[in-house]
């Protein structure tokens, strides 16, 4: 497995409510090749997960191992083999998608050679050539999303974590995005997942984990997943298993 997840959970304070454990207890894996999505309403856990994963928060239980090294004890290692896609990232309005890509790719280690020809190949893959020395104040939403996505995985990572990444696109962006991600999957490249469509799911996801108030209901392809329910429709699936 490429990514291995073993008993993760994370506790928080807040005031008004004391300790609380955003998420407990998640156990996944995911291959080589392989599309692994995490479905869960608003509040979940999905988000939380995919943070821990990444290293941006510190887990409070478990471990994660990615090839076999420690997510958790050898970040820095683990951070240069992963690339995250969070669903709050902005980008600096001033620079063009290209000046973005520059800047990340340089520190992520690449050459100008290297930086030049990764940007190259994700502007034609994401589809926002014409847009690449356009300032990112002036691009419209689904293309900000293209190059928020550019830039997560412009050091060409062994695993992209995707947090809602079709997220404010129309249509056919969202069309440019499934093809894009089918791609990195057809590389070898581990996928990590989360979204709120239950068709993208359908589309693109190897197997999935259902997740809710923290804790990882059910994990597997979408056909066992209709064998442990009794449905067909991945919609009911999700209500069906979050309300049980």
């Amino acid at each position: 497995m490429a990514l291995l997840v073993e008993s993760v959970g994370k506790r928080f304070y807040e005031k008004h409510r004391g300790e609380f454990m955003a998420c407990q207890d998640i156990s996944f894996a995911v291959s080589d090749g392989e599309i692994f999505g995490l479905l869960g309403p608003n509040g979940a856990g999905k988000t939380t997960t995919l943070r821990i994963i990444a290293t941006i928060l510190t887990a409070t239980t478990g471990k994660a191992t990615l090839d076999g090294v420690d997510v958790f004890a050898d970040s820095h290692k683990a951070r240069a083999m992963m690339g995250f896609l969070s669903s709050s990232t902005g980008l600096y309005d001033r620079l063009t998608p290209a000046e973005i890509l520059h800047y990340f790719g340089r520190l992520c280690g690449l050459t100008e050679a290297e930086v030049k020809a990764r940007t190259a190949q994700l502007a034609q893959s994401l589809d926002f050539e014409k847009y690449v020395n356009v300032r990112c104040a002036g691009l419209s939403q689904g293309t900000r999303q293209k190059v928020s996505i550019a830039r997560a995985i412009v050091h060409n990572p062994k695993l992209m974590i995707l947090d809602e990444p079709s997220t404010g696109l129309d249509v056919l962006a969202t069309q440019s995005m499934h093809d894009f991600i089918l791609a990195a999957k057809a590389q070898e490249k581990a996928i990590l997942l989360s979204t709120h469509s239950m068709d993208e799911a359908e589309k693109l996801c190897d197997r999935i984990g259902i997740i809710n108030d923290g804790k990882l209901l059910a994990v597997g392809t979408i056909d066992e997943l209709r064998a442990v329910t009794g449905k067909s429709r991945l919609e009911d699936v999700f209500v069906t298993l979050v309300r049980a």
